[in-house]
Protein backbone atom coordinates (compact mmCIF):
# COMPACT_ATOMS: atom_id res chain seq x y z
CA UNK A 1 0.00 0.00 0.00
CA UNK A 2 1.82 3.41 -0.96
CA UNK A 3 2.54 5.53 1.78
CA UNK A 4 0.17 8.59 2.67
CA UNK A 5 1.49 11.83 1.54
CA UNK A 6 0.04 15.01 2.83
CA UNK A 7 -1.07 18.14 1.50
CA UNK A 8 1.49 20.47 2.82
CA UNK A 9 4.66 19.94 5.34
CA UNK A 10 6.76 22.01 7.38
CA UNK A 11 9.69 24.11 5.75
CA UNK A 12 12.43 26.45 7.15
CA UNK A 13 11.74 29.17 5.02
CA UNK A 14 13.32 32.88 4.76
CA UNK A 15 11.79 35.96 5.97
CA UNK A 16 13.78 39.27 4.82
CA UNK A 17 16.40 37.48 2.54
CA UNK A 18 19.42 39.98 3.07
CA UNK A 19 22.02 41.26 5.29
CA UNK A 20 19.44 40.89 8.23
CA UNK A 21 17.48 37.68 6.92
CA UNK A 22 15.69 35.28 9.75
CA UNK A 23 14.60 32.22 8.90
CA UNK A 24 10.50 30.65 10.13
CA UNK A 25 9.06 27.51 10.33
CA UNK A 26 5.79 27.44 8.07
CA UNK A 27 3.74 25.22 6.33
CA UNK A 28 4.16 24.51 2.40
CA UNK A 29 2.43 22.75 -0.21
CA UNK A 30 3.63 19.53 -0.73
CA UNK A 31 4.95 19.11 -4.54
CA UNK A 32 3.93 16.93 -7.39
CA UNK A 33 6.66 15.04 -8.72
CA UNK A 34 7.54 15.72 -12.44
CA UNK A 35 7.88 12.46 -14.54
CA UNK A 36 11.45 11.75 -14.75
CA UNK A 37 11.54 13.04 -10.64
CA UNK A 38 11.11 11.24 -7.14
CA UNK A 39 9.12 12.76 -3.89
CA UNK A 40 11.42 12.66 -0.95
CA UNK A 41 9.97 13.02 2.24
CA UNK A 42 13.24 14.23 4.06
CA UNK A 43 14.90 12.55 7.03
CA UNK A 44 17.54 14.64 8.16
CA UNK A 45 19.43 17.46 6.58
CA UNK A 46 22.60 18.97 7.35
CA UNK A 47 23.02 22.62 7.31
CA UNK A 48 26.02 24.39 5.43
CA UNK A 49 27.69 27.76 5.96
CA UNK A 50 26.33 28.14 1.80
CA UNK A 51 22.67 28.65 3.06
CA UNK A 52 23.69 31.67 5.16
CA UNK A 53 25.49 32.62 2.17
CA UNK A 54 22.51 31.91 0.28
CA UNK A 55 20.29 33.56 2.43
CA UNK A 56 22.31 36.58 3.15
CA UNK A 57 24.31 38.49 0.57
CA UNK A 58 22.56 40.52 -1.97
CA UNK A 59 23.56 38.54 -5.75
CA UNK A 60 22.43 35.03 -4.11
CA UNK A 61 19.00 35.71 -2.29
CA UNK A 62 18.43 37.79 -5.56
CA UNK A 63 18.10 34.30 -7.28
CA UNK A 64 16.34 32.95 -4.89
CA UNK A 65 13.78 35.32 -5.01
CA UNK A 66 14.00 35.28 -8.73
CA UNK A 67 13.34 31.49 -8.48
CA UNK A 68 10.26 31.61 -5.64
CA UNK A 69 12.44 29.87 -3.45
CA UNK A 70 11.90 30.11 0.11
CA UNK A 71 13.54 27.22 1.25
CA UNK A 72 17.19 26.78 1.42
CA UNK A 73 19.28 23.14 2.44
CA UNK A 74 21.26 21.34 -0.28
CA UNK A 75 22.99 18.32 1.66
CA UNK A 76 19.69 15.79 2.75
CA UNK A 77 18.17 11.97 3.21
CA UNK A 78 15.00 11.24 2.09
CA UNK A 79 12.71 8.50 1.94
CA UNK A 80 10.89 7.79 -1.84
CA UNK A 81 7.13 8.24 -1.56
CA UNK A 82 6.07 8.66 -5.25
CA UNK A 83 8.10 8.44 -8.46
CA UNK A 84 7.10 9.68 -11.79
CA UNK A 85 5.43 8.04 -14.65
CA UNK A 86 9.35 8.19 -16.32
CA UNK A 87 11.08 6.51 -13.15
CA UNK A 88 11.62 2.99 -14.17
CA UNK A 89 15.07 2.23 -11.30
CA UNK A 90 13.37 3.53 -8.25
CA UNK A 91 11.04 2.44 -6.12
CA UNK A 92 8.77 3.70 -3.14
CA UNK A 93 11.31 3.13 0.31
CA UNK A 94 14.46 3.50 -1.03
CA UNK A 95 16.96 6.17 0.20
CA UNK A 96 18.07 8.96 -1.35
CA UNK A 97 20.05 11.33 -0.94
CA UNK A 98 20.18 15.13 -2.43
CA UNK A 99 23.10 17.34 -3.07
CA UNK A 100 23.94 20.79 -3.82
CA UNK A 101 23.57 20.19 -7.48
CA UNK A 102 19.47 19.38 -8.24
CA UNK A 103 19.59 18.77 -12.06
CA UNK A 104 22.39 17.96 -14.61
CA UNK A 105 22.01 17.47 -18.34
CA UNK A 106 24.56 14.75 -18.37
CA UNK A 107 25.28 16.36 -22.02
CA UNK A 108 27.80 19.30 -21.74
CA UNK A 109 31.29 19.38 -21.96
CA UNK A 110 31.90 19.35 -18.35
CA UNK A 111 29.47 16.84 -17.51
CA UNK A 112 31.25 14.66 -20.07
CA UNK A 113 34.67 15.33 -18.49
CA UNK A 114 32.85 14.29 -15.02
CA UNK A 115 32.29 17.71 -13.80
CA UNK A 116 28.94 17.84 -13.61
CA UNK A 117 28.57 20.02 -10.70
CA UNK A 118 29.95 22.52 -12.92
CA UNK A 119 27.26 21.66 -15.64
CA UNK A 120 26.79 24.56 -18.14
CA UNK A 121 23.00 24.12 -17.33
CA UNK A 122 23.12 22.90 -14.31
CA UNK A 123 20.38 23.74 -11.68
CA UNK A 124 21.22 24.54 -7.74
CA UNK A 125 19.30 23.05 -4.90
CA UNK A 126 18.00 25.49 -2.44
CA UNK A 127 18.66 28.19 -4.58
CA UNK A 128 16.67 27.13 -7.95
CA UNK A 129 14.43 24.81 -6.56
CA UNK A 130 12.77 24.12 -3.28
CA UNK A 131 15.85 22.49 -0.96
CA UNK A 132 16.28 20.05 1.95
CA UNK A 133 15.41 22.90 4.42
CA UNK A 134 11.20 21.38 3.26
CA UNK A 135 9.73 18.08 4.49
CA UNK A 136 9.05 17.16 1.19
CA UNK A 137 10.87 17.81 -2.10
CA UNK A 138 11.07 16.31 -5.46
CA UNK A 139 14.52 15.40 -6.89
CA UNK A 140 15.77 14.14 -10.33
CA UNK A 141 16.04 10.20 -10.48
CA UNK A 142 18.88 10.55 -12.50
CA UNK A 143 20.55 12.61 -10.11
CA UNK A 144 19.48 11.16 -6.80
CA UNK A 145 22.42 9.24 -4.56
CA UNK A 146 21.72 5.90 -3.26
CA UNK A 147 22.36 5.53 0.29
CA UNK A 148 23.76 2.70 1.36
CA UNK A 149 21.82 0.33 4.09
CA UNK A 150 25.45 0.48 6.60
CA UNK A 151 24.96 4.61 6.44
CA UNK A 152 22.67 6.09 8.75
CA UNK A 153 20.48 9.51 7.88
CA UNK A 154 22.82 11.47 10.12
CA UNK A 155 25.54 10.98 8.78
CA UNK A 156 24.75 10.66 5.19
CA UNK A 157 23.12 13.65 5.04
CA UNK A 158 26.02 16.19 5.43
CA UNK A 159 28.30 13.70 3.34
CA UNK A 160 26.42 15.16 0.23
CA UNK A 161 27.64 18.18 -0.05
CA UNK A 162 30.96 19.01 2.93
CA UNK A 163 31.96 15.24 3.03
CA UNK A 164 32.28 15.16 -0.94
CA UNK A 165 33.67 19.13 -0.84
CA UNK A 166 36.39 18.53 0.72
CA UNK A 167 37.38 14.87 -1.38
CA UNK A 168 37.10 16.72 -4.35
CA UNK A 169 39.64 19.18 -3.01
CA UNK A 170 41.88 16.26 -1.49
CA UNK A 171 41.73 14.18 -4.52
CA UNK A 172 42.37 17.43 -6.57
CA UNK A 173 45.62 18.08 -4.43
CA UNK A 174 46.88 14.92 -6.10
CA UNK A 175 49.23 14.24 -2.81
CA UNK A 176 51.26 11.63 -1.56
CA UNK A 177 51.37 9.15 1.66
CA UNK A 178 52.93 10.87 4.34
CA UNK A 179 53.03 15.04 3.04
CA UNK A 180 51.85 17.18 5.24
CA UNK A 181 48.34 19.31 4.89
CA UNK A 182 46.94 21.88 6.64
CA UNK A 183 43.40 22.40 7.56
CA UNK A 184 42.24 25.80 8.24
CA UNK A 185 38.78 25.68 9.96
CA UNK A 186 39.35 22.07 10.48
CA UNK A 187 37.06 22.10 13.20
CA UNK A 188 34.18 22.74 11.35
CA UNK A 189 31.69 20.76 9.11
CA UNK A 190 34.05 20.67 5.94
CA UNK A 191 37.29 20.67 7.85
CA UNK A 192 36.33 17.70 10.13
CA UNK A 193 35.70 15.42 7.45
CA UNK A 194 39.07 16.19 5.37
CA UNK A 195 40.37 15.39 8.82
CA UNK A 196 39.16 11.75 8.42
CA UNK A 197 39.80 12.10 4.64
CA UNK A 198 43.15 12.83 5.00
CA UNK A 199 44.59 10.19 7.20
CA UNK A 200 42.42 7.55 5.12
CA UNK A 201 44.53 8.68 2.63
CA UNK A 202 47.75 8.66 4.17
CA UNK A 203 48.31 12.35 4.96
CA UNK A 204 50.08 13.80 7.96
CA UNK A 205 47.59 16.50 9.02
CA UNK A 206 47.86 20.01 10.73
CA UNK A 207 44.39 21.11 12.19
CA UNK A 208 43.93 24.93 12.19
CA UNK A 209 41.13 26.43 14.29
CA UNK A 210 40.26 28.00 17.72
CA UNK A 211 38.70 26.63 21.08
CA UNK A 212 38.66 23.81 23.20
CA UNK A 213 35.79 21.84 21.41
CA UNK A 214 37.22 22.19 17.92
CA UNK A 215 40.54 21.14 19.21
CA UNK A 216 39.36 17.65 21.30
CA UNK A 217 37.23 17.01 18.27
CA UNK A 218 40.10 17.55 15.41
CA UNK A 219 42.10 15.51 18.08
CA UNK A 220 39.91 12.60 18.61
CA UNK A 221 39.37 12.64 14.68
CA UNK A 222 43.40 11.94 14.37
CA UNK A 223 45.01 15.04 13.34
CA UNK A 224 49.01 14.98 13.90
CA UNK A 225 48.86 18.50 15.50
CA UNK A 226 46.26 21.32 16.66
CA UNK A 227 47.15 25.18 16.28
CA UNK A 228 44.44 27.71 17.96
CA UNK A 229 45.09 30.85 15.64
CA UNK A 230 43.59 32.88 18.70
CA UNK A 231 46.47 31.26 21.04
CA UNK A 232 49.67 31.44 18.62
CA UNK A 233 51.57 34.50 17.36
CA UNK A 234 51.92 33.31 13.95
CA UNK A 235 49.91 30.66 12.65
CA UNK A 236 53.02 30.14 9.53
CA UNK A 237 55.62 30.08 12.11
CA UNK A 238 54.10 26.82 13.92
CA UNK A 239 52.96 25.24 10.68
CA UNK A 240 56.48 25.96 9.53
CA UNK A 241 57.74 24.43 12.98
CA UNK A 242 55.43 20.93 12.52
CA UNK A 243 56.06 20.65 9.31
CA UNK A 244 59.86 20.29 8.97
CA UNK A 245 61.07 23.55 8.60
CA UNK A 246 60.02 23.64 4.80
CA UNK A 247 55.73 24.38 4.90
CA UNK A 248 53.03 21.99 4.08
CA UNK A 249 52.34 20.35 0.96
CA UNK A 250 48.86 21.32 0.77
CA UNK A 251 47.00 24.17 2.32
CA UNK A 252 43.13 23.39 2.33
CA UNK A 253 41.23 26.31 3.13
CA UNK A 254 38.10 25.03 4.47
CA UNK A 255 37.22 28.35 6.01
CA UNK A 256 35.38 31.08 4.73
CA UNK A 257 37.80 33.75 6.70
CA UNK A 258 39.85 35.98 4.34
CA UNK A 259 42.67 35.98 7.04
CA UNK A 260 42.82 32.28 6.39
CA UNK A 261 43.45 32.87 3.01
CA UNK A 262 45.85 35.88 3.45
CA UNK A 263 48.27 33.36 5.91
CA UNK A 264 47.96 30.44 3.48
CA UNK A 265 50.89 31.47 1.08
CA UNK A 266 53.40 31.28 4.26
CA UNK A 267 52.46 27.92 5.31
CA UNK A 268 52.83 26.04 1.95
CA UNK A 269 56.53 24.89 0.65
CA UNK A 270 57.77 25.09 -2.71
CA UNK A 271 55.73 23.72 -5.15
CA UNK A 272 53.10 23.09 -2.90
CA UNK A 273 48.86 23.79 -3.50
CA UNK A 274 46.53 26.12 -1.82
CA UNK A 275 43.08 24.25 -2.12
CA UNK A 276 40.36 27.20 -2.47
CA UNK A 277 37.33 25.63 -0.94
CA UNK A 278 35.71 28.38 1.54
CA UNK A 279 34.13 31.64 0.75
CA UNK A 280 35.18 34.46 2.13
CA UNK A 281 32.80 37.41 2.91
CA UNK A 282 32.00 39.51 0.50
CA UNK A 283 34.11 42.16 -0.08
CA UNK A 284 36.47 41.34 2.11
CA UNK A 285 39.51 40.40 -0.39
CA UNK A 286 42.25 38.05 0.08
CA UNK A 287 44.71 40.03 -1.00
CA UNK A 288 47.72 38.13 1.48
CA UNK A 289 47.36 35.64 -1.69
CA UNK A 290 50.22 37.57 -3.24
CA UNK A 291 51.16 35.99 -6.91
CA UNK A 292 54.49 37.17 -6.58
CA UNK A 293 54.82 34.65 -3.55
CA UNK A 294 52.89 31.88 -5.65
CA UNK A 295 55.59 32.37 -8.29
CA UNK A 296 59.04 32.71 -5.70
CA UNK A 297 57.25 28.78 -4.38
CA UNK A 298 56.47 27.90 -7.66
CA UNK A 299 52.66 27.27 -5.71
CA UNK A 300 49.31 26.89 -7.02
CA UNK A 301 46.38 27.99 -6.14
CA UNK A 302 43.64 25.83 -7.12
CA UNK A 303 39.39 26.35 -6.58
CA UNK A 304 37.52 23.52 -6.24
CA UNK A 305 33.51 23.57 -5.24
CA UNK A 306 31.45 20.66 -4.40
CA UNK A 307 31.89 17.33 -5.52
CA UNK A 308 30.49 14.45 -8.44
CA UNK A 309 28.68 12.27 -7.95
CA UNK A 310 31.01 9.68 -8.00
CA UNK A 311 32.57 10.98 -5.30
CA UNK A 312 29.53 11.32 -3.07
CA UNK A 313 29.23 7.81 -3.77
CA UNK A 314 33.07 6.84 -2.79
CA UNK A 315 32.58 8.83 0.79
CA UNK A 316 29.25 6.66 0.97
CA UNK A 317 31.55 3.85 0.38
CA UNK A 318 34.21 5.06 3.36
CA UNK A 319 31.51 5.76 5.92
CA UNK A 320 30.03 1.96 4.83
CA UNK A 321 32.89 0.66 6.46
CA UNK A 322 33.53 2.78 9.34
CA UNK A 323 35.94 5.38 8.16
CA UNK A 324 34.32 8.29 8.01
CA UNK A 325 31.62 9.70 10.34
CA UNK A 326 30.14 12.60 10.95
CA UNK A 327 30.29 15.02 14.10
CA UNK A 328 26.76 16.65 14.66
CA UNK A 329 24.52 17.66 17.10
CA UNK A 330 20.68 17.72 15.69
CA UNK A 331 17.51 19.85 16.29
CA UNK A 332 14.02 19.15 15.17
CA UNK A 333 12.35 20.66 12.23
CA UNK A 334 10.62 23.56 15.08
CA UNK A 335 14.11 24.34 16.73
CA UNK A 336 15.20 25.29 12.74
CA UNK A 337 15.26 29.06 13.26
CA UNK A 338 17.64 27.85 16.61
CA UNK A 339 20.13 25.88 14.36
CA UNK A 340 20.36 28.64 11.81
CA UNK A 341 21.38 31.50 13.87
CA UNK A 342 23.96 28.97 15.83
CA UNK A 343 25.66 28.32 12.52
CA UNK A 344 25.80 32.07 11.52
CA UNK A 345 27.38 32.79 14.82
CA UNK A 346 30.14 30.24 14.44
CA UNK A 347 29.08 28.32 17.39
CA UNK A 348 29.34 24.94 15.84
CA UNK A 349 31.99 22.44 15.81
CA UNK A 350 31.11 19.72 12.87
CA UNK A 351 27.99 19.84 11.61
CA UNK A 352 24.38 20.85 12.78
CA UNK A 353 21.64 18.40 11.00
CA UNK A 354 17.99 18.59 11.47
CA UNK A 355 15.86 15.60 12.11
CA UNK A 356 12.41 15.80 10.60
CA UNK A 357 11.15 12.73 12.47
CA UNK A 358 10.95 14.34 15.61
Amino acid sequence: MPPSIPAACKAGCVVNPGPYFSVVVEEVAVPEPGPDELLLRMSTTGLCHSDISYMSTPFMSAKMTQAGVRSPGHEGVGVVVKVGSAVTDWKIGDRGGVKPVWRVCFKCETCLAGFEMHCESLIPTGLGVPGTYQGYITSPASYTQRIPDEVDDFTAAPLMCSGTTVYRSLIAAELKTDDWVVISGAGGGVGHFGIQLAKVMGLRVIAVDSGAAKKSLCQELGSDAFVDFKEVESVPKEVLKLAGGKGAHAILVASGSAQAYQTAIHMVRFGGKIMCIGHPPPGSLPSGLDPNLLILKSARAIGTMIGNMADAQKVLEFAAQGQLRVAYESFPINQLPQAVAKLHAGEVAGRLVVDFNV
